[in-house]
């Protein structure tokens, strides 16, 4: 069981950065992979980031690539996703997931959820 809470969302001008975190309960954080999801108002949940159990393989939606970094430090149980050059596009309820085998896009695939954390990009 892994339990995940996310944190650091706020409101912030486009062009600036945010960092969010997920903190993560369990001993075995360190063995899932895991992917930062986002959901707008009337739209689907969909993928932004993951980031393999180790760390050492990422991968990244195309609205990210370039903007956005995915971390891991399995020591504290978090995962990093910090986010630059903020548009009012990336406005959305940020959520952080946990996945037991690979890393994957697939909303459907992913085992456990944060609460989300919402992200409001200005103009």
């Amino acid at each position: 069981q892994v339990q995940l809470v996310e944190s650091g969302g706020g409101l912030v001008q486009a062009g600036g950065s945010l960092r969010l975190s997920c903190a993560a309960s369990g001993r075995t954080f360190s063995s899932y992979a895991m992917g930062w999801f986002r959901q707008a108002p009337g739209k689907e949940r969909e993928f932004v980031a993951g980031i393999s159990w180790s760390g050492g393989r990422t991968y990244y939606a195309d609205s990210a690539k370039g903007r956005f970094t995915i971390s891991r430090d399995n020591a504290k149980n978090t995962v990093y996703l910090q986010m630059s050059s903020l548009k009012p596009d990336d406005t959305a309820v940020y959520y952080c997931a946990a996945e037991q085998e690979k890393l994957t896009t697939r909303v459907l695939e992913y085992d456990y959820w944060g609460q989300g954390t919402q992200v409001t990009g200005s103009s």
